[in-house]
């Protein structure tokens, strides 16, 4: 039975590990122990903040899957929450079982029980596999998203 719960410090390494087990996270990651400073420090923003969630998928003790919710309150839509999906991974030995979908789901539920209206996220371009498990959730690709690295 597969738990979905807040992540904890101690889940660090994992979630860690998951975002550096990836093509494009191998190029931007560092897993190596003790992780860099940046990564607790992240980890406690986040912790503290009420309008973010850090979660985990847990199987058994062990760490599959994380994503990270963000919950952002807007004047449009009439003042409608969103949530923010980001950060999406499950640990390689475990993917293609169905864990990605019941953690997205799961995740809409956290957004439903906290108001929002709207559930939004972006995956990389090259990702094409990952805009199709998007599509069969019900994700639209509306809109066309621009970053700016600084």
């Amino acid at each position: 039975m597969i738990e979905f719960r807040r992540a904890q410090a101690f889940d660090l390494p994992d979630i860690v590990a998951m975002l550096a087990d990836d093509p494009l996270g191998a190029g931007r990651e560092d897993a190596s122990l003790p992780l860099a400073r940046g990564y607790v420090d992240a980890f406690n923003a986040i912790h503290a903040d009420p309008n973010q969630l850090l979660a985990v998928a847990v199987d058994g003790g062990e760490v599959i899957g994380t994503l990270q919710i963000t919950f952002l309150a807007g004047l449009s839509r009439k003042g409608a929450w969103r949530g923010q999906i980001e950060a999406v991974r499950i640990a390689s030995r475990r993917r293609s079982g169905g864990i990605g979908r019941q953690m997205i789901e799961w995740a809409i539920g956290e957004c439903r029980a906290r108001g929002c209206s709207l559930v939004q996220l972006t995956t990389d371009r090259s990702r094409a596999d990952a805009h199709r498990f998007y599509e069969d959730l019900g994700f639209t690709g509306s809109h066309l998203g621009y970053k700016k690295t600084l």
